[in-house]
């Protein structure tokens, strides 16, 4: 019983000892930028803010936020976007040097009406009278204005006609495979890439100066498709006779039009060229070479479809 009476004075005095609160007492604490405090079971106190950003994350935005304004760094950004708008700018040239888009677009543009006239010229070149290629303004009109514009849409429509073509012949003969017709489709693009870097070389040695591009001796070099489809074709219906028959067609027809339609683009330059330079070798070679590329076309025709057809 007298224990029991010391422990309840010994604590009476101690909250006679506590300080009773003042008028300036803050009734929250601000635990902001203290670390938060916790009571006696574990949790967390309720003037606490738990979800108010903390120091570390506040110091890592201040270090992002320090990056972009640095001048270093913006400096190395700008200099890293003009080193790769060079780069762009010069794919975009070499590109440009060896494939214009625009140049593309222009031996596409056609239409039905054109595509009927210029397969009747290739079969029959020799009722056309007017070769000449129109222009504006120094620039050729597009096939679909001009029947005389060289294009690319007949070639490479006929450059797949003939490879079904073809499958058709060899699995008539029982001779289809995929290896076969691969061999068929590679040799007659490589024989066009051949003659094509043939013509280019022959006309830069010679310096001839004409409006000739590289998709001009391509079309031209393509157009040889027609007349091999009507060759296969004729073999296919008629046999061997039918094939030497629709060979001889279809090869002095395009052996005309090759040689009419160049000479409007190599040998109009003749007349100015020998009174540059007062040679007539020059001349005469260029029409060596418009008679041998189109000598050149029953070769290939005959090589292409020979053994398509027997």
């Amino acid at each position: 019983k007298c224990s029991h009476s010391r422990y309840f004075l010994h604590n009476s005095k101690q909250r006679a000892r506590a300080t009773p609160p003042t008028a300036d007492s803050v009734l929250f604490e601000d635990t902001s930028s203290a670390a938060p405090a916790m009571n006696s079971q574990g949790y967390y106190n309720p003037g606490y803010n738990m979800g108010g950003p903390s120091n570390d994350i506040q110091g890592g935005g201040a270090g992002v936020n320090n990056l972009f304004t640095d001048p270093m760094a913006n400096a190395a950004v700008m200099y890293g976007s003009s080193l790769a708008n060079q780069g762009k700018d010069m794919v975009n040239k070499e590109i440009s040097r060896f494939m214009s888009v625009n140049k593309l677009k222009y031996f596409f543009a056609v239409d039905t009406r054109y595509v009927l006239k210029k397969l009747m010229i290739l079969m029959f070149p020799y009722t056309h009278q007017d070769w000449e290629v129109r222009y504006h303004r120094d620039t050729p009109l597009t096939p679909r204005q001009d029947v005389n514009a060289p294009d690319l849409y007949i070639p490479t429509m006929a450059f797949i006609t003939y490879i079904l073509l073809a499958g058709m012949a060899l699995g008539i003969q029982k001779r289809f495979s995929p290896e076969v017709l691969g061999l068929c489709a590679s040799t007659a693009l490589v024989w066009v890439i051949i003659e094509v870097l043939v013509m280019l070389l022959s006309l830069y040695l010679l310096t001839v100066h004409s409006d000739l591009s590289t998709f001009d001796l391509i079309a031209y070099s393509g157009y040889k498709y027609v007349g091999m489809i009507f060759t296969v074709l004729c073999g296919l219906l008629f046999g061997s006779d039918g094939y030497f028959v629709a060979l001889a067609w279809s090869s002095c027809a395009l052996m005309f039009f090759i040689v009419r339609s160049l000479k409007m683009k190599i040998l109009t330059s003749l007349s100015s060229d020998s009174m540059g330079t007062g040679s007539s070798a020059k001349p005469q070679l260029r029409l060596y070479i418009t008679v041998a590329t189109a000598v050149f076309q029953p070769i290939i025709i005959y090589w292409l479809t020979s053994h398509l057809v027997r």
